[in-house]
């Protein structure tokens, strides 16, 4: 239930190019308190809840706790959301052991780009792709629940 994960910014679309499969992502947010994220997302024909704890220091590991649930739960769930749902796809990239989860964000978050890698320990090495940019890994302004009160088109 500890999830490791490291988040970079995309430079470039070339990206598209190497997915193997892009889903549209839907969500919202009941709580964004940093120490207890609670995340309502529809996900394609799934939907799921989602809790996350605070993250240690260097922001790569945290508490996640998910369980699917009905995708009309789901609807009535993000009409009780808090201001600011996200709309993104998302394209999974398989490269070497790892695969890399890219977020084309839409809306309010237009033009950010970002591409996250699951890790099973915090020093684990892993392939970086051309169109990989700066680490962001901890910075808590790209969190999806923090994108949903300031987004990015208004920093």
């Amino acid at each position: 239930m500890i999830e490791i994960e490291r988040k970079f910014l995309v430079t470039s679309e070339t990206f598209k190019n190497e997915a193997q499969k892009s889903t549209r992502i839907i969500q919202g947010f009941l709580n964004t308190d940093p120490e207890r994220t609670v995340r309502i997302r529809i996900r394609g024909e799934y939907a799921f809840i989602t809790v996350k704890g605070i993250g240690n220091i260097s922001g790569t590991s945290r508490f996640e706790w998910e369980k699917e649930i009905d995708v009309s739960e789901a609807e009535q769930l993000m009409l009780l959301c808090e201001k600011g749902i996200i709309e993104k796809i998302r394209y999974e990239i398989s490269l070497g052991n790892h695969t890399y989860e890219v977020d084309e964000f839409f809306g309010e978050n237009k033009d950010l780009i970002i591409a996250e890698i699951e890790l099973e320990d915090e020093n684990e090495t892993f392939l970086k792709p051309d169109w990989l940019g700066e680490e962001v890994t901890g910075n808590q302004k790209y969190y999806n629940s923090q994108l949903s009160k300031k987004p990015y088109t208004t920093w």
